[in-house]
């Protein structure tokens, strides 16, 4: 078989470009480790659009604290509407091993883990699952370049889980991450169902910088491609450097 000498040029500045690239994990912890700020308290604001464009709201507030050894905690309490009030969440990112996650139902008065089967399921009855509101371990899947990866000031990293538990426990069969080649902030995810179609995006617009070249995301929105349905994550009133006690992330904090 012959190849024209422009298709074996073009083919080895492919091959060429792809080399010079980092490695994906590198640049998936990067992102993660960047993400994981110091102590900040927000108020936050979910609303949900239906297929029809009616909406409604929740809100909630928010507190973070990084402890040693890069684990972060998240502490959500909601305040309303009067259905969801006093509803509470305690989240751990931790570097290495599988995120935790409780939550508090006033209704029932009783804290429950989340477990790893329910991670995949809606936060809220929105566009957003639970595991949307951590930071997975990127050890949790096997990450490569796409062939759009380098161009347009974007690292393009498709990212699968590592076997069919993960998979089941996130609920889809890989992301790809459009990652900014500067300050490694992600601005858009594309969730793909286990028939390997696109069935969910993530547009991340905005973001909150931080000392250090850290950030938070501010201002995210998830559309399903299948109801129609969107949700949007947006936060205000940004305190950076509040005095927030240890004991705000713990369980039992999570009754008060």
């Amino acid at each position: 078989m012959k190849i024209s000498v422009t298709a074996l040029f073009v083919l080895l500045t492919i091959l060429q470009g792809a080399a010079q690239l980092p490695e994906p994990e590198i640049i998936m912890d990067k992102s993660r480790e960047l993400s994981i700020a110091g102590t900040i308290s927000a108020n936050i604001t979910l609303t949900i659009t239906e297929k029809n464009g009616s909406t409604r709201n929740r809100t909630f507030a928010m507190s973070t604290k990084s402890f040693p050894e890069d684990v972060g905690k998240r502490y959500i309490k909601f305040l309303s509407p009067p259905d969801v009030k006093g509803t509470a969440m305690l989240i751990i990112d931790n570097l290495k091993t599988a995120d935790e996650m409780w939550i508090y139902l006033p209704a029932l008065k009783k804290t429950r883990r989340i477990v790893s089967s329910e991670k995949g399921k809606s936060f809220m009855n929105s566009e957003f699952t639970n595991a949307d509101m951590s930071s997975p371990p990127v050890s949790d899947f096997v990450h490569k370049h796409t062939t759009q990866s380098g161009s347009n000031n974007q690292f393009v990293i498709e990212s699968i889980p590592v076997d069919e538990d993960k998979a089941d426990e996130y609920g889809y069969s890989k992301k790809v991450s459009y990652i900014d080649k500067v300050n490694y902030q992600v601005q858009k995810m594309e969730i793909y169902n286990f028939e390997n179609v696109i069935y969910k995006i993530i547009e991340i617009k905005g973001i909150h910088n931080l000392p250090e070249g850290k950030f938070i995301v501010s201002d995210m929105l998830s559309s399903n491609l299948r109801t129609n349905r969107k949700s949007e994550i947006k936060m205000t009133n940004i305190a950076e450097g509040a005095k927030v006690d240890d004991s705000v992330f713990s369980i039992q904090n999570l009754e008060r």
